[in-house]
């Protein structure tokens, strides 16, 4: 790469930083450090292939700036935590966009490919869900509570189960981006072909209706929060298949920082799925309004967090 490559690849980004300096009040000590780290990395690249230049030169200036700044600000532990779901994950979301959306892809495709196959061959949803399930739900349809797997269990050990449960989806998502980008991917692929031979099996009983009531009452976020896993995973393998200008393991540490903070953000919607999964999806009776108006806030929060508050974020973020 020559010299004024590099420049015009980085200018932008170390233009912002410039700003951040200028403006130290509004960030973050987490944005500093990350800033700082970007520069120095910049910096070892500069040395290393055009050592004595004046890029060298403004780069270390620019370093030395930032890390006046490293550990100057200190605010309140819980304003600290509010600036951390309310600015740092929203903005950590914003730059893993193409990643939720590569996820949300794969999961719609997988989808796709289990409703075509459990059209295709009645026996393959009993082949994915286990046999012992689809005679249980077999069962349950011909005793006239076709949801009745939902209240086989006390509420409260059912909320425990669920949780670790999604935590754990979530988490083996997460964690196999650590072996390239396309693992997350082939987790995503089970899950999505898994939902839609499942709901076409009751699409193929006359009961499609019901079971999206129900299953999307928790499903609104217990599968964005899988998606969104999903993407955090494919995050972390990105950085470390396509390092760009960074070394491969400081790319690497970089997306791993944007893909903990996104997975983070699940945590909390897992738990609630869980909660309305336990203690409302079994009551199959409470109106469909009711259900809709779960379901509705559900996707609305996922809209607000996901969406449009990073793109917010993001446009607060940039220089004027």
């Amino acid at each position: 790469m020559t010299e004024a490559s590099f420049i015009r690849q980085n200018i932008d980004k170390w233009h912002n930083l410039e700003l951040m300096v200028d403006d130290m009040v509004s960030a973050s000590p987490d944005e500093i450090s990350e800033g700082y780290a970007e520069v120095m990395s910049d910096l070892s690249f500069a040395q290393t292939h055009f050592a004595g230049s004046r890029i060298e030169g403004y780069l270390n200036q620019l370093a030395l700036a930032l890390h006046h700044n490293v550990y100057r600000q200190h605010p309140g532990r819980w304003r600290h935590v509010l600036r951390f779901w309310t600015h740092e994950i929203p903005l950590a979301v914003y730059d893993s966009r193409k990643c939720l959306l590569a996820s949300l892809a794969v999961f719609l495709l997988a989808w796709f490919i289990g409703v075509i196959s459990a059209l295709g061959d009645e026996s393959f949803t009993e082949l994915i869900m286990g046999e012992g399930y689809m005679d249980m739900t077999q069962r349950n349809i011909e005793a006239g509570i076709p949801m009745g797997v939902y209240g086989t269990q006390p509420s409260s050990t059912m909320f425990c189960a669920i949780t670790l449960n999604n935590v754990r989806v979530a988490f083996l998502c997460f964690v196999l981006g650590v072996f390239t980008s396309i693992f997350p991917g082939v987790s995503l692929m089970f899950n999505g072909i898994m939902i839609g031979a499942f709901q076409t099996f009751f699409y193929q009983q006359h009961l499609l209706g019901e079971c999206l009531y129900a299953t999307m009452l928790h499903g609104t976020l217990e599968l964005s929060a899988i998606v969104i896993a999903g993407g955090a995973g494919i995050q972390l393998g990105n950085g470390w298949l396509f390092p760009g200008t960074y070394s491969r393991p400081r790319s690497f540490l970089m997306a791993a920082r944007r893909a903990v903070r996104v997975l983070v953000s699940t945590v909390p919607v897992f738990v609630v799925a869980a909660f309305i999964e336990s203690f409302l999806t079994r009551y199959t009776l409470i109106g469909n309004g009711f259900r809709l108006l779960i379901i509705g806030s559900s996707a609305a929060f996922l809209v607000f967090y996901y969406i449009l508050l990073p793109i917010k974020r993001h446009r607060d973020a940039r220089p004027a």
